[in-house]
């Protein structure tokens, strides 16, 4: 299966992203670089339509057989998971005061990216996370269970979810009739969050309320292959999901359909007038090292952050300047070697020892 460089290269620019979006309002800086970096949650959109598209091709390559496609996912995706879901639960029993880091105010952005205090219910929190059933929890069951311990790991469970119902689904009416199943999900989505009591509302973490950038990635599947009508049918696509995206946060959702479908207009068609530049950019070796390193960037940060900050905050005694010029720098690095170590020492041996199933789904995220 050929690999599609433009989109493993977006996949390191989306990594990197969210990682400063969780290092930027920790630090004194300017609205003019924080509030760029404020949108995580549209860069975590882009990536569930990138996962619509390498899912699928992935599973057209296991002839949608359970067995190999699970065990393939579970090699990719459980091994580095379960070492910073350990690292964040020793996190997690560390006392958090921001009345050190007295720059940061109650409206904060920051107050919502670490998560503060050891849970309640926490062996349910345990469980729900270790079975990928977290994202599936409404706050009138366990609340707040879809962030806690580890908050970037909201996502995979949404993947979880995606994974074995786009597997049930398309094994029985085929890949050409999941795109309309998961748009008309989004709809549900949509209508569930309208009428439902607030105790029954669901996180951004469940599927329905993300199911119309699958059903883009799933689309991206047939212009890939250049299969005949492919694009005009994502065009209707695409305009379906920024419909669907409207309600559900304005013209900021507008935006991971619309950066998508540049970076895969660039992927098929690099020759075409401004593309050639979106590739080059996506496919420089410094991009496609982070895109090799974006998973482990992505779970690694937020904890080895939120341990780092704890750590400078006791250092710096309620100093702004002194916080930040440790801080910015070490956000950064330490994740960095983090996820080098976790892609060397952990990813990389699990999916060579999982290669005979990996193999087919080459190309995975």
């Amino acid at each position: 299966m050929k690999r599609l460089e433009c989109l493993d290269g977006l996949r390191g620019v989306l990594a990197v992203y969210v990682m400063l979006g969780h290092m930027a309002p920790f630090a004194t800086l300017p609205d003019w670089i924080t509030g760029p970096l404020s949108h995580g949650g549209a860069a975590v959109d882009v990536f569930f339509i990138l996962s619509g598209l390498v899912i699928t091709r992935s599973l057209e390559s296991f002839r949608w057989s359970a067995r190999g496609f699970l065990i393939a996912r579970a090699a990719r995706i459980f091994p580095v998971y379960l070492v910073m879901f350990a690292v964040a639960l020793a996190v997690q029993a560390l006392p958090v005061d921001f009345a050190a880091l007295p720059w940061i105010g109650p409206d904060s952005l920051a107050r919502g990216i670490w998560s503060v205090g050891w849970p309640r219910h926490w062996a349910m929190e345990i469980a729900a996370h270790l079975s990928m059933t977290h994202g599936l929890l409404p706050d009138g069951i366990l609340p707040g269970a879809w962030v806690s311990f580890l908050g970037s790991a909201w996502s995979l469970s949404t993947e979880w979810q995606f994974y074995v119902l786009a597997l049930g689904l398309g094994a029985r009416i085929g890949p050409r009739w999941l795109v309309p199943v998961f748009l008309g999900l989004a709809v549900g989505g949509l209508a569930w969050q309208a009428e439902a009591p607030a105790a029954w509302q669901f996180s951004r973490a469940f599927l329905l309320n993300k199911a119309q950038f699958f059903a883009l990635g799933i689309a991206s599947t047939a212009v890939v292959r250049a299969d005949g009508q492919s694009a005009r049918q994502y065009a209707v696509v695409l305009a379906a999901a920024l419909l669907l995206c409207w309600p559900a946060g304005g013209a900021e959702k507008l935006l991971p359909p619309l950066v998508w479908t540049l970076c895969l207009a660039a992927q098929l068609r690099p020759d075409r007038a401004g593309l050639g530049a979106v590739a080059y950019v996506l496919r420089t070796r410094v991009l496609q090292w982070l895109g090799a390193l974006s998973y482990c960037i992505y779970l690694a940060n937020e904890p080895v952050q939120k341990a780092l900050g704890l750590a400078l905050a006791g250092m710096v005694r309620g100093d702004a300047r002194m916080f930040c010029a440790l801080w910015l720098p070490l956000s950064l690095l330490l994740p960095m070697l983090a996820a080098m170590a976790l892609h060397a020492w952990i990813e990389a041996p699990a999916q060579r020892r999982g290669r005979p199933n990996l193999a087919r789904g080459a190309g995975e995220v």
